[in-house]
């Protein structure tokens, strides 16, 4: 029996519509300002992807593109100007970043006010604006309709701060996570859920996944053209319960999680 696919249009369809319907209290147009550094095929793809919905719904869109060799104190300065932007209500910068960049210390840039993504360590237990990733994850999995409680998940990730924010959005469905090393997969065997993020296309195969598993695949890679995830979809469908198509499944979903905390933020930080 083939897998149910998870299709994350038809739930961003719907974070989208309770965002349009926030935007129509405000009397200004939120913005979102993005950083992009160098030219990552699948970071080009999504920051693509957020400037259409941010088009769609009414968002100012700003960009930032950076050349892949662009310094840390380069990237900072183009930080501070979408810190300092009135017009600007929320800020991300995409991952992953060139290796020569500290991440963290970039991410500890933003100014807390603006972190659409969630991620700065000050919003760590902030929870009126969630963690976007984490949050579709969790939207997918709810989507199953599956008691969810108690239920194991195996993250192979190479983030600990995806992870960890990952571990404490899933306690709030009383999902208990565990993250696993990318060579390990005889862990993932015994996975209820399986959330993998690594960006190692078609790495996971049936043989590597439990039977009727709930499968989120966060990866995204261009081969050849084409966007891939992590999971060996073809291997997979006759043996997980539920699966993420990649595109069409997680990427959705977080563009319009993303969209709804700028006009949260917009909203929380407008001046009175």
């Amino acid at each position: 029996m083939s897998s149910q696919l998870l299709n994350g249009k038809t739930i961003a369809r719907r974070i989208n519509e309770q965002t349009r319907q926030a935007l129509a209290e405000l009397d200004f147009v939120p913005g979102l300002g993005v950083i992009l550094v160098g030219n990552d095929p699948a970071s080009q793809l999504y920051v693509g992807l957020k400037e259409k919905a941010c088009r769609r719904l009414g968002i100012e869109f700003i960009r930032r593109d950076l050349p892949a060799d662009a310094t840390q104190a380069e990237v900072l300065t183009a930080l501070r100007g979408l810190n300092e932007g009135t017009a600007i209500h929320g800020i991300i910068v995409q991952l992953p970043l060139p290796p020569h960049l500290a991440t963290d210390e970039i991410i500890a840039a933003i100014d807390p006010r603006k972190d659409a993504d969630g991620f700065h360590p000050a919003n760590a237990e902030r929870d009126d604006v969630p963690p976007v990733l984490p949050q579709a994850v969790l939207e997918l999995l709810r989507e199953t309709e599956q008691d969810l409680t108690d239920q194991t998940a195996v993250v192979l990730a190479n983030s600990e701060i995806f992870f960890n924010q990952l571990e404490r959005t899933l306690k709030t469905a009383d999902i208990n996570s565990v993250l696993t090393a990318p060579h390990d997969l005889t862990a993932i065997k015994e996975a209820d859920i399986l959330i993998v993020a690594l960006g190692n296309p078609s790495l996971i195969r049936g043989e590597h996944i439990k039977d009727g598993a709930i499968v989120i695949d966060i990866g995204t890679t261009r081969v050849d053209n084409r966007t891939v995830g992590d999971v060996d979809s073809a291997s997979v469908q006759d043996i997980a319960g539920w699966l993420t198509p990649v595109p069409g499944g997680v990427g959705p979903v977080t563009v319009a999680l993303l969209l709804q905390n700028v006009v949260r933020l917009a909203k929380k930080n407008q001046p009175h």
